[in-house]
């Protein structure tokens, strides 16, 4: 597999980790210095920082597309569009929160594998009510 389609496969497999709440896959995806979703101070921070987020969430679906992927020796860089619904749960069941927005994604290569050393998504479009996010009760 080239360095674009392992990196598409990678994204793939951190949106079904997200959406299948596998944390420890999760933290595995990232650099120890990783800085991720606004949270420096690696994967532990990032992972409590989507915790925060998704564990009083219902269902989610992750559906990733139009990658753009720059790959620099050990270095890379994806660009991937995403639209993202949350099902509300708890005191927001009923309810529903959908954003749309693009993944910037930084990524080292460390063995046969790629970890991400920085990652951000910017919103462009959110719908329903974003109180759907939330931590465990």
């Amino acid at each position: 597999m080239d360095d674009r389609a392992a990196l598409i496969e990678r994204l793939a497999e951190i949106a079904a980790a997200i959406d299948g709440r596998d944390w420890e896959t999760i933290a595995g995806a990232f650099t120890p210095d990783a800085h991720g979703y606004g949270k420096d101070g690696g994967p532990d921070a990032i992972v409590a920082q989507m915790r925060a987020h998704l564990d009083g969430v219902g269902a989610t679906q992750h559906l990733l597309g139009n990658h753009r992927v720059e790959v620099d020796g050990d270095r890379a860089r994806t660009l991937t569009y995403a639209r993202v619904h949350h099902v509300g749960a708890g005191p927001m069941a009923g309810s529903f929160y959908e954003c749309m927005g693009e993944y910037d994604d930084r990524w080292v290569r460390h063995g046969d594998a790629w970890l991400l050393s920085r990652r951000s998504f910017e919103i462009r479009i959110g719908l329903g009510d974003f109180a759907v996010l939330r931590g465990a009760d």
